[in-house]
């Protein structure tokens, strides 16, 4: 099945892709087992790839299941990955495992975010960092990244705001250069704005960064884990990242487990 091509090439696409992750033509010709020549002339627009050509080289280039789809429209092909919404019944069995992870994860907060850091989902632990924050920042879709760092959020909080602020920052720009997404870009443009200085060093001794919370006249260390769904086949699916908060230190423990018990 074809479709109508975008206005971009589909040989152009791959070859900002194949720039993006820093690989000379030769490099990606030999791990896709085609020869040099050959995508020499995808790239330039000489020669139309195939759907399966398309994938190939897309699977090479680590690409994420949007930007594959958008590389096959691009080249007159119907997008091979689906896009479901979470709400989805085929997304069911999706939606059990994340409440059963975030349930799961009680006292201590957990959430659900998407490609661009808006919260899907939360457990019964996160109001507990939130309370506070302007009532806006708080109207879905909530960014997480702004909540954290906007001056109306959980800025005034964090004790340690320029270190965690250089730490999600660096996150968030890694991710819009692997990417390549102008919306991740626009974010970053919009958070590194706000107050809060920046601070890149690991205090001394520790292992992790942890993010210290005033709450409740106290001090609470949270530090964070991310998982994603390895085998997703599905654009949403592979978008979404939980991430998981620890105490990190035993006041933060005894303190949620209180708040919750």
């Amino acid at each position: 099945m074809t479709v109508t091509a975008q206005s971009r090439p589909a040989g152009l696409l791959l070859r900002r892709w194949r720039e993006r992750r820093r690989l000379s033509q030769l490099e990606l010709s030999i791990r896709a087992g085609i020869s040099t020549r050959h995508l020499s002339f995808i790239e330039t627009g000489r020669s139309r790839p195939t759907p399966q050509m398309i994938l190939r080289l897309a699977e090479q280039l680590d690409m994420p299941l949007r930007e594959r789809n958008e590389v096959l429209l691009a080249g007159g092909y119907a997008p091979r990955y689906p896009r479901a919404g979470l709400d989805a019944p085929e997304l069911s069995s999706v939606r059990a495992a994340l409440r059963m992870v975030l349930a799961g994860h009680e006292p201590y907060p957990a959430v659900v975010v998407n490609r661009w850091w808006e919260l899907l989902d939360a457990n019964a632990a996160v109001p507990l960092l939130t309370a506070g924050c302007a009532p806006e920042l708080l109207a879905p879709p909530v960014n997480v990244l702004r909540l954290s760092l906007h001056p109306e959020g959980l800025a005034p909080r964090i004790v340690n705001l320029a270190q965690w602020r250089s730490h999600l920052l660096g996150q968030l720009r890694r991710r819009a250069d692997q990417l390549g997404d102008a919306r991740l870009v626009g974010l970053w443009e919009e958070l590194r704005a706000y107050p809060g200085g920046l601070d890149p060093e690991l205090p001394a001794g520790r292992v992790v960064l942890p993010m210290r919370l005033l709450a409740d006249g106290g001090e609470l260390a949270l530090f964070s884990i991310a998982s994603r769904v390895e085998t997703a086949a599905d654009v949403t699916v592979e978008e979404l990242t939980i991430e998981t908060f620890y105490p990190a230190d035993t006041v933060t423990a005894e303190s949620f487990r209180a708040r919750l018990s």
